[in-house]
C-alpha cells in the first residue's frame, strides 16, 4: 500500500508537506553527473524558524539575501524589479573581477508594480515591463554589481542555460501589439549574455516560435533545442524541438534560423491520459510547425494533419541529462479540459531511439491543497540529490529528494503576502546551483527575493 503524504513526512521530519510519486526516481539524478554519484542523506533535520521571518532552514545552514524587489539596482538604472522567477548561474571567465553571474527572470505583466527599467540597447518593446537582471558575485558570494540584462519583454517565466554560457529567457504569453499597452508582438525567446548583455541585445529569436514559452533545454552534442509550452487553456501546450541552421553557440548562431517542429506521439493526443510509469512510446514523430510566427492562428491551434498533434497541460520544466531531454507536466485537471488528472509527470525523450517514456508520476493524493505537488523548477543539489520548487497553495517549500525516494523540506518561505488571519506565502522559483557546487540560489517569487544558501552539504 503506498504511503500517504503525511506518512512520508512523518518519517522525514517535514510533517505538513511531501511529494508522493511512483517511477524510476533515479532518472532525475542524471546518472552521468558527478553529483549523482554522491547522494545527500534523507534530510538535514527539522527546519529552524528564522528570527528575521524570511527563510527557515535546517540547523547549520545559513542564507544571504542577495537582492530584494524595490531596492536600488547597483548600476543606478532604477529599482530591483518584482516577480523573481527562473534563474541560472554561470562561471565568469578567467581574469574577470566576478566569480559567478546569476541571471534572473522577472515575470512582469502589464500590471507590474516594479517593471524592469528600460535601458538603451537592451529594451525590446517600450510597452513591456518584464525582462532579466544579472548579478555579478565575487568568490565569497558577495554582490559586486546588479544591472539590467534585458527589458521591454513580457511574462519572462523560465528558460534555460546554453552550453556556451548564455541564458535563454522565455516569454509566457501570446499577446500581440496593440494589447496591454504593447507596441510589438510577444511570445518569443531571447538570448542573454550575462557577461555582456549588450552583445546579445534585445533581439527575439523568432525562428524558435511565438507561443506561451516556458523552458528550454539544449542538446550539447547535436545542438537541438527543446521547448515547453505552458498554455493556459485548451488546447493545451505542445512539446517542441528546434533544429538550428547554425547549431551550438557563437555570436548570433540562434538568429540564423532553423526548423521548428512539434512532437507527435502516435495514438496519443493528450499525455495526461498516460498513467503507468515506465510506459514508453517508440517511433515518436516530429511535425513541422506550419507557421512558427503564429501570425493569425496560435501554434497549438494550427493544422498538423489528420493525425493531429500531442498536447499536455502545464508543460513547464525542461532540462538535458545524459543523452536525453526531460520535461515536466506540473499537473493536469480534467475539470479544466485535460483527459485525466495527475499532480505531476516527468517525461524522458531519447532522441537517438526516438522514444518517449513516463519516468515519474506525482500524486494524486488525498488533498491537492497540501504542498509538495505541482513540481516546477528542479536542480541537482550540492552534494547530490535533487531540489524541487513547489508551485502550489499553502506553505511554500523547497524540497530535497533522494534517489531512495525520501523527501525532506530544505527551506520554507516565511514572508506573508496575505493577512495575519489568512496568510499566504509566495512560491519558490529559479532554484539553481553555483558552478562550484557550494551554494544553492533560489528566488521567492513574491515579494521578489533572491537567496544564496550555504551550509554542511553532505556527499
Amino acid at each position: 500500500m503506498p504511503a500517504t503524504r503525511r506518512q512520508v513526512l512523518t518519517r522525514t521530519g517535514a510533517l505538513g508537506a511531501a511529494l508522493v510519486f511512483t517511477g524510476a526516481l533515479g532518472e532525475l539524478f542524471l546518472a552521468d553527473s558527478p553529483a549523482a554519484r554522491t547522494l545527500g542523506n534523507a534530510g538535514y533535520g527539522p527546519l529552524v524558524p528564522d528570527p528575521d521571518g524570511l527563510l527557515d532552514l535546517p540547523r547549520g545552514f545559513r542564507y544571504r539575501v542577495l537582492s530584494r524587489e524595490g531596492d536600488a539596482l547597483r548600476s543606478g538604472e532604477g529599482r530591483v524589479p518584482s516577480r523573481h522567477d527562473g534563474m541560472s548561474a554561470f562561471p565568469a571567465r578567467p581574469g574577470h573581477p566576478a566569480h559567478t553571474f546569476l541571471v534572473r527572470n522577472h515575470e512582469n505583466r502589464a500590471d507590474a508594480r516594479l517593471p524592469v527599467p528600460h535601458v538603451e540597447g537592451l529594451t525590446y518593446d517600450p510597452g513591456g515591463k518584464g525582462g532579466c537582471t544579472v548579478l555579478a558575485l565575487d568568490a565569497d558570494g558577495g554582490v559586486l554589481s546588479e544591472r539590467v540584462a534585458l527589458a521591454g519583454t513580457a511574462w519572462n517565466c523560465a528558460g534555460g542555460p546554453t552550453p556556451w554560457h548564455t541564458w535563454l529567457t522565455c516569454e509566457e504569453t501570446e499577446d500581440r501589439a496593440g494589447t496591454n499597452g504593447y507596441g510589438k508582438d510577444h511570445g518569443f525567446v531571447f538570448e542573454v549574455d550575462p557577461a555582456d548583455p549588450h552583445r546579445t541585445g534585445a533581439v527575439p529569436l523568432t525562428a524558435l516560435g511565438r507561443f506561451q514559452h516556458e523552458a528550454v533545454a539544449v542538446d550539447p552534442v547535436r545542438g537541438v533545442l527543446y521547448e515547453t509550452e505552458d498554455a493556459f487553456e485548451r488546447p493545451f501546450g505542445l512539446f517542441y524541438r528546434f533544429l538550428p541552421d547554425r547549431p551550438l553557440g557563437g555570436t548570433g548562431s540562434l538568429r540564423a534560423g532553423g526548423r521548428l517542429q512539434a512532437m507527435r506521439v502516435p495514438g496519443v493526443r493528450d499525455l495526461s491520459t498516460v498513467r503507468e510509469t515506465g510506459t514508453r512510446f517508440d517511433g515518436v514523430e516530429w511535425i513541422d510547425v506550419p507557421d512558427p510566427s503564429a501570425a493569425t492562428v496560435p501554434v497549438r491551434h494550427q493544422d498538423f494533419g489528420p493525425a493531429g498533434i500531442t498536447h499536455a497541460q502545464k508543460l513547464e520544466g525542461c532540462y538535458w541529462g545524459g543523452r536525453c531531454v526531460y520535461f515536466v507536466s506540473s499537473f493536469a485537471r480534467s475539470a479544466e479540459g485535460s483527459g485525466a488528472d495527475h499532480q505531476g509527470q516527468v517525461w524522458r525523450y531519447d532522441p537517438e531511439a526516438r522514444r518517449l517514456t513516463l519516468v515519474i508520476a506525482f500524486g494524486p493524493d488525498t488533498d491537492v491543497r497540501l504542498p509538495g505537488e505541482a513540481p516546477d523548477n528542479i536542480c541537482l543539489a550540492p552534494g547530490g540529490g535533487l531540489m524541487v520548487c513547489e508551485d502550489g497553495e499553502g506553505a511554500q517549500h523547497v524540497f530535497g529528494l533522494t534517489r531512495g525516494g525520501e523527501v525532506y523540506a530544505m527551506a520554507r518561505g516565511r514572508q506573508n503576502i496575505g493577512t495575519p488571519e489568512r496568510p499566504e506565502w509566495g512560491e519558490f522559483a529559479g532554484v539553481t546551483l553555483s558552478p562550484d557546487g557550494t551554494t544553492l540560489y533560489v528566488n521567492c517569487y513574491m515579494p521578489g527575493t533572491t537567496f544564496a544558501v550555504t551550509g554542511p552539504w553532505t556527499g
